[in-house]
């Protein structure tokens, strides 16, 4: 396709995504912005804080979600947001966003206890989220049954995300290419990594691997002695995800995650990519690490991501991109 094509096809899509989110947001109620009434009783609506952090865990756990208190505790640490609870304190719904610089939030933490999906606390609090980061370009992760609700609000799909996971095999890694090289991430790296996830995730993500290099270990991949793309992995969930991977090249990637995947043999892995990666995906096939479920990448506002050079091939987890 031509780039006129393009371009055209993407001004299309932003005056759709513009139209959907000022019919959303002319939605809202005014006069009951903490009060929500679901089923035979009102619910009330808090801003997220610390002490929030059981009431989370137990709504993740409400829809199967493998989250440990170890993953809210970073969640909590980046995000705001909201929770809803019935009269006698029961946890309903959260909707947390995650800044990013000055002009871009990731929403995420999206969850609606089940009996409650079709009652609208999901809408409602989504679109106080969405009037908190008035002026950003929104991203979200969609279920497939939050589609509908995101589209409604104005967010365009973007990319497809496949989530692979399972108890991991050793794999082998091509050799690497002459002038480059592995080694061990060290804290001195953290500058250089935060330089190529500006350019490839599009949003300055500078406190995330605060919190990131704190959490996790991973490999640098060097070419003439410039850091050229790297893969981090840490516990999360039931065992470890593999991500942020960000790479120049299928193989480049394939060379980062291999020997990850190797360190993580005989305990449950994840990783969660958007790139359609064939070698990456053969690669994660024989490690075991099939796909389970794929989910919808959304946007509103400007797409970020980028499309040469330096790219995303594994996210840090769905709320966080």
């Amino acid at each position: 396709m031509g780039d006129a094509s393009l371009q055209g096809r993407n001004e299309s899509t932003i005056m759709w995504s513009e139209e959907r989110y000022k019919a959303f947001m002319a939605r809202q109620v005014s006069g009951d912005e903490d009060q929500l009434q679901l089923e035979s009783y009102t619910a009330t609506i808090e801003p997220v804080d610390a002490s929030k952090r059981e009431f989370l865990h137990q709504l993740v756990m409400m829809v199967f979600w493998p989250h440990r208190s170890r993953d809210i505790d970073l969640f909590l640490s980046l995000g705001k947001g909201y929770v809803a609870s019935d009269e006698i304190g029961r946890p309903l719904a959260s909707a947390m966003y995650f800044p990013m610089g000055d002009d871009f939030s990731m929403c995420g933490m999206m969850v609606v206890t089940p009996r409650l999906q079709s009652q609208g606390a999901g809408r409602r609090l989504l679109r106080r989220i969405m009037r908190d980061n008035e002026g950003r370009d929104l991203r979200v992760t969609a279920t497939r049954s939050a589609f509908r609700l995101y589209e409604s609000a104005g967010f365009a799909p973007v990319a497809e995300i496949s989530q692979h996971q399972g108890v991991a095999r050793p794999v082998e890694a091509p050799e690497l290419p002459a002038g480059c090289r592995l080694r061990p991430m060290t804290p001195g790296d953290e500058p250089a990594l935060r330089a190529l996830d500006l350019h490839a995730y599009g949003a300055d993500r500078s406190a995330l691997y605060t919190e990131l290099m704190t959490r996790s270990d991973g490999l640098v991949l060097e070419r003439d002695g410039q850091i050229r793309g790297f893969a981090m992995k840490r516990p999360f969930g039931k065992g470890t995800v593999i991500g942020p991977v960000i790479a120049e090249t299928d193989e480049m990637a394939v060379q980062l995650v291999a020997p990850l995947i190797r360190d993580c043999a005989g305990q449950f892995t994840r990783m969660d990519t958007q790139i359609e990666s064939t070698a990456l995906k053969q690669l994660l096939a024989q490690a075991g690490m099939g796909v389970i479920d794929t989910v919808t990448e959304m946007w509103i506002g400007t797409p970020r991501r980028a499309t040469t050079g330096a790219r995303v091939y594994g996210l840090a987890s769905h709320s966080l991109g």
